[in-house]
C-alpha cells in the first residue's frame, strides 16, 4: 500500500532506493505494508516453493546419517516446517524483542545441521538434542556482550561475510543439480538440462512479463522446470499419495535431552559465528528492502528470533533453526518487500508441516529443477554483497587487504571441500564454517587496522611530541 503523498512505486522494476519511514507516521514503509490478500498468498508460495527444499533435505539427511525409521524422519519433517514455519513469523512480525520485523524466513541445515550429527554420532541423539537447547540458552547469556561488539562489523566485515554466503549458497544451489561429485549419477546431463532449464523459464519469464507476473517469475520457472521434469519422466509420484492426511510432530521424539556441557561446546562456539551471520543477515535483509535499521536493537532481536525457534526446536528433535538469507534473494528479484508476505509463507510452512499430503507432493519436485531456481536466487545474494563492499571504501589499501585475506580463508573450505580433514574433528567443523572463519578473519584484520593501528600510531606520535619538548 502506497503513501497517499507519493505515487505508487513501478511494479515491473524492484525498487532500490532505501526509503526510510517519515518522522510524522502518516507514511507506511513498503516492509510494514499490507497487499490484496490474493496477492499475498501468492507471494508467500513463491518463498515456500523455493524455500521447501532445505528442510526437506536436511531432514533426509537426519535420516540417512543417523539410520532412522520412516516413522521417525516423517515426524521430524513434520516438525522442521512447523518451527520453520514458527520462526519466520516471529522474525516477520517480531513480537516483543524477538524478529527485527522484517521479511525473514527460518530455517533447518548447513553448519549446524553437521555439528549436530557429529554430536549424535559421538554421543547420542539425546544428548545432541540437549547440546541445542543448552546453545540455544548460552547465545540469550552471551548476546549483551555480542551487542556490544556490533561496532567491530562495518560494511567491509559484513559485505565480506554476505559474499562469501552467496558462493556458499550458490554451490549448494549447483550441488543440487548436479549432485555431489564422485557420487553415482554426478552431473547427469538430462539434471543438467533440467537446472539450466529452468534457470531458463525463469529468464523469460522476468524478461517478458511485467508486474505480479514478473514478481512470480521465481515461482513461474520452478514450476515450468518442474512440468518439464514430469513431461520426461522424471517426477516421481509413487509415494505422494502413501500416509495419512495429518502429520504431527512429538515432543522430544528421541527421548528426554541429555545435558553435556563438552559435548555442546562445538555448537556453543558455532553460535558466536551464527550471530555474526545474523547480523550479517539482518543488514542485508535492510538494505535490499531499504529500510533504515538500528543495529545495536534490531541485530539482537534477530538473534533472539534465532535462539527461541533453536530452543522449542530442540525439544522437538531438531539442530540449531537458524535466519536464512536465501529468501533475500527472492525479495530482490521481486521487489517484493512487505514483511507480510514471509509471515504468510511461516502460516503456509506451519500448514505443510500438519498436512502430510502436501509435504510429500513438494517433495517430488526434482532437486535438479530446485537447484536451478535456487542458484538464481542464491547468486543475488553475491551481488547484494558486492555492492555494500563498494561502499566500503576499497579505495584504502587496507580495506582492500582486508576483504582479500579474509575472501581467501573464508572460500578455502567452500571451493576445496576437505582441506581441513586432518584435523580434529571438533575443530574440522569450525574451520570447515567459511562463513565463521571469513567473518572472523575480517572483523580481527578490520579492528587491527582500523582501530588499534590507528590508536598505536596516535600515541606513538604524542609520546614523540611531548618528548621533543
Amino acid at each position: 500500500m502506497s503513501s497517499p503523498r507519493q505515487s505508487p512505486p513501478r511494479t515491473d522494476r524492484p525498487p532500490l532506493r532505501r526509503t526510510p519511514r517519515p518522522a510524522d507516521g502518516t507514511d507506511v514503509h513498503p516492509v510494514d505494508a499490507s497487499r490484496p490478500l490474493g496477492r499475498i498468498l501468492l507471494f508467500g508460495i513463491q518463498h515456500v516453493l523455493v524455500m521447501a527444499a532445505t528442510p526437506i533435505s536436511a531432514i533426509f539427511l537426519m535420516s540417512a546419517t543417523l539410520r532412522l525409521d520412516a516413522g521417525l524422519t516423517v515426524d521430524l519433517l513434520s516438525a522442521a516446517f512447523v518451527l520453520s514455519g514458527v520462526g519466520s513469523l516471529i522474525q516477520s512480525l517480531g513480537p516483543w524483542k524477538f524478529g527485527p520485523r522484517l521479511p525473514f524466513m527460518m530455517l533447518p541445515g548447513g553448519a549446524p545441521l553437521v555439528l549436530f550429527l557429529a554430536i549424535a554420532g559421538q554421543h547420542g541423539l539425546r544428548t545432541a538434542s540437549g547440546a541445542v537447547i543448552l546453545t540455544a540458552l548460552f547465545t540469550f547469556v552471551v548476546l549483551p556482550v555480542f551487542s556490544r561488539l556490533l561496532r567491530f562489523f562495518p560494511a567491509l566485515v559484513i559485505g565480506t561475510m554476505i559474499v562469501i554466503v552467496g558462493v556458499n549458497l550458490v554451490k549448494v544451489g549447483a550441488v543440487l543439480v548436479t549432485g555431489r561429485p564422485g557420487a553415482p549419477g554426478f552431473a547427469e546431463p538430462m539434471n543438467l538440462v533440467l537446472g539450466i532449464a529452468t534457470i531458463g523459464f525463469t529468464v523469460v519469464f522476468y524478461l517478458l512479463s511485467s508486474g505480479v507476473v514478473r514478481q512470480l517469475a521465481v515461482m513461474l520457472g520452478l514450476l515450468a522446470g518442474t512440468a518439464l521434469a514430469a513431461a520426461l519422466g522424471r517426477v516421481d509420484l509413487g509415494h505422494a499419495t502413501d500416509g495419512g492426511l495429518i502429520g504431527l510432530p512429538h515432543l522430544m521424539p528421541f527421548g528426554s535431552p541429555q545435558f553435556n556441557l563438552l559435548a555442546a561446546l562445538p555448537l556453543m562456539l558455532y553460535s558466536l559465528a551464527s550471530m555474526a551471520e545474523a547480523t550479517g543477515q539482518t543488514v542485508i535483509n535492510a538494505e535490499a528492502v531499504g529500510k533504515e535499521i538500528d543495529r545495536r536493537a534490531d541485530v539482537p532481536k534477530t538473534v533472539r528470533g534465532d535462539a527461541l525457534t533453536s530452543l522449542l526446536g530442540g525439544f522437538l528433535g531438531l539442530p540449531l533453526m537458524v535466519t536464512s538469507g536465501e529468501n533475500i534473494g527472492i525479495v530482490r528479484v521481486t521487489g517484493v518487500r512487505s514483511r507480510f508476505v514471509t509471515a504468510t509463507a511461516g502460516v503456509l510452512l506451519i500448514g505443510i508441516g500438519f498436512l502430510a499430503p502436501v509435504t510429500r507432493a513438494i517433495s517430488v519436485i526434482p532437486s535438479a529443477v530446485v537447484g536451478g531456481t535456487a542458484m538464481v536466487v542464491f547468486a543475488v545474494i553475491t551481488v547484494l554483497g558486492v555492492q555494500m563492499l563498494g561502499r566500503a571504501d576499497l579505495d584504502r589499501h587496507t580495506s582492500t587487504f582486508v576483504v582479500a585475506v579474509a575472501l581467501a580463508l573464508g572460500l578455502l573450505p567452500i571451493l576445496v571441500p576437505g582441506v581441513y580433514d586432518g584435523f580434529p574433528p571438533n575443530v574440522r567443523i569450525l574451520l570447515e564454517s567459511g562463513v565463521a572463519v571469513g567473518a572472523f578473519v575480517a572483523a580481527v584484520l578490520n579492528a587491527l587496522f582500523h582501530h588499534v593501528r590507528p590508536g598505536v600510531a596516535a600515541r606513538l606520535a604524542t609520546f614523540r611530541a611531548e618528548s621533543d619538548r
